[in-house]
């Protein structure tokens, strides 16, 4: 498991057992880099634009409107991630947005934190793939 040359620490338990707050830690770093990465591909882009643009996709809104094109094509296996992701607490409460859609956005990187840990990439980079091409879309 993580036979990864960047990436060569794999967590301390199964990611089945890791809490999904955790999950949601490493998703959200996950999923920043695949923008960023997505970001830097697009022509034109003046670096003082990239961190606005990147916004538009990984804010809670962004990420709670991603969940929602992906929950038809989500096996059961990743819905319930999703909904262990959602339904975890924090602790805290967030200071930008509503309570559900923060909630929503911590179940959507739960299960991108689930898919990078589990090794499942090509899954893992469908569903990214989704969401960038459907909040790009939703931009224009």
């Amino acid at each position: 498991m993580m036979n990864s040359i960047l990436f060569p620490f794999p967590p301390h338990h199964a990611p089945n057992l890791l809490n999904p707050l955790v999950l949601a830690y490493v998703g959200d770093a996950v999923y920043e880099v695949y923008v960023r990465q997505y970001l830097v591909s697009q022509a034109n882009q003046r670096p003082n634009g990239l961190h606005r643009r990147a916004t538009s996709f990984v804010s809670a809104k962004a990420q709670a409107q991603a969940l929602q094109c992906w929950k038809p094509i989500l096996t059961e296996e990743e819905a319930d991630i999703v909904r262990r992701g959602r339904n975890a607490q924090s602790g805290s409460s967030p200071k930008n947005t509503d309570i559900l859609v923060y909630r929503h956005s911590t179940g959507f990187e739960a299960l991108i934190g689930y898919l990078f840990y589990t090794e499942r990439h090509e899954r893992l980079q469908s569903l990214m793939r989704t969401a960038v091409e459907h909040l790009a879309g939703s931009a224009r």
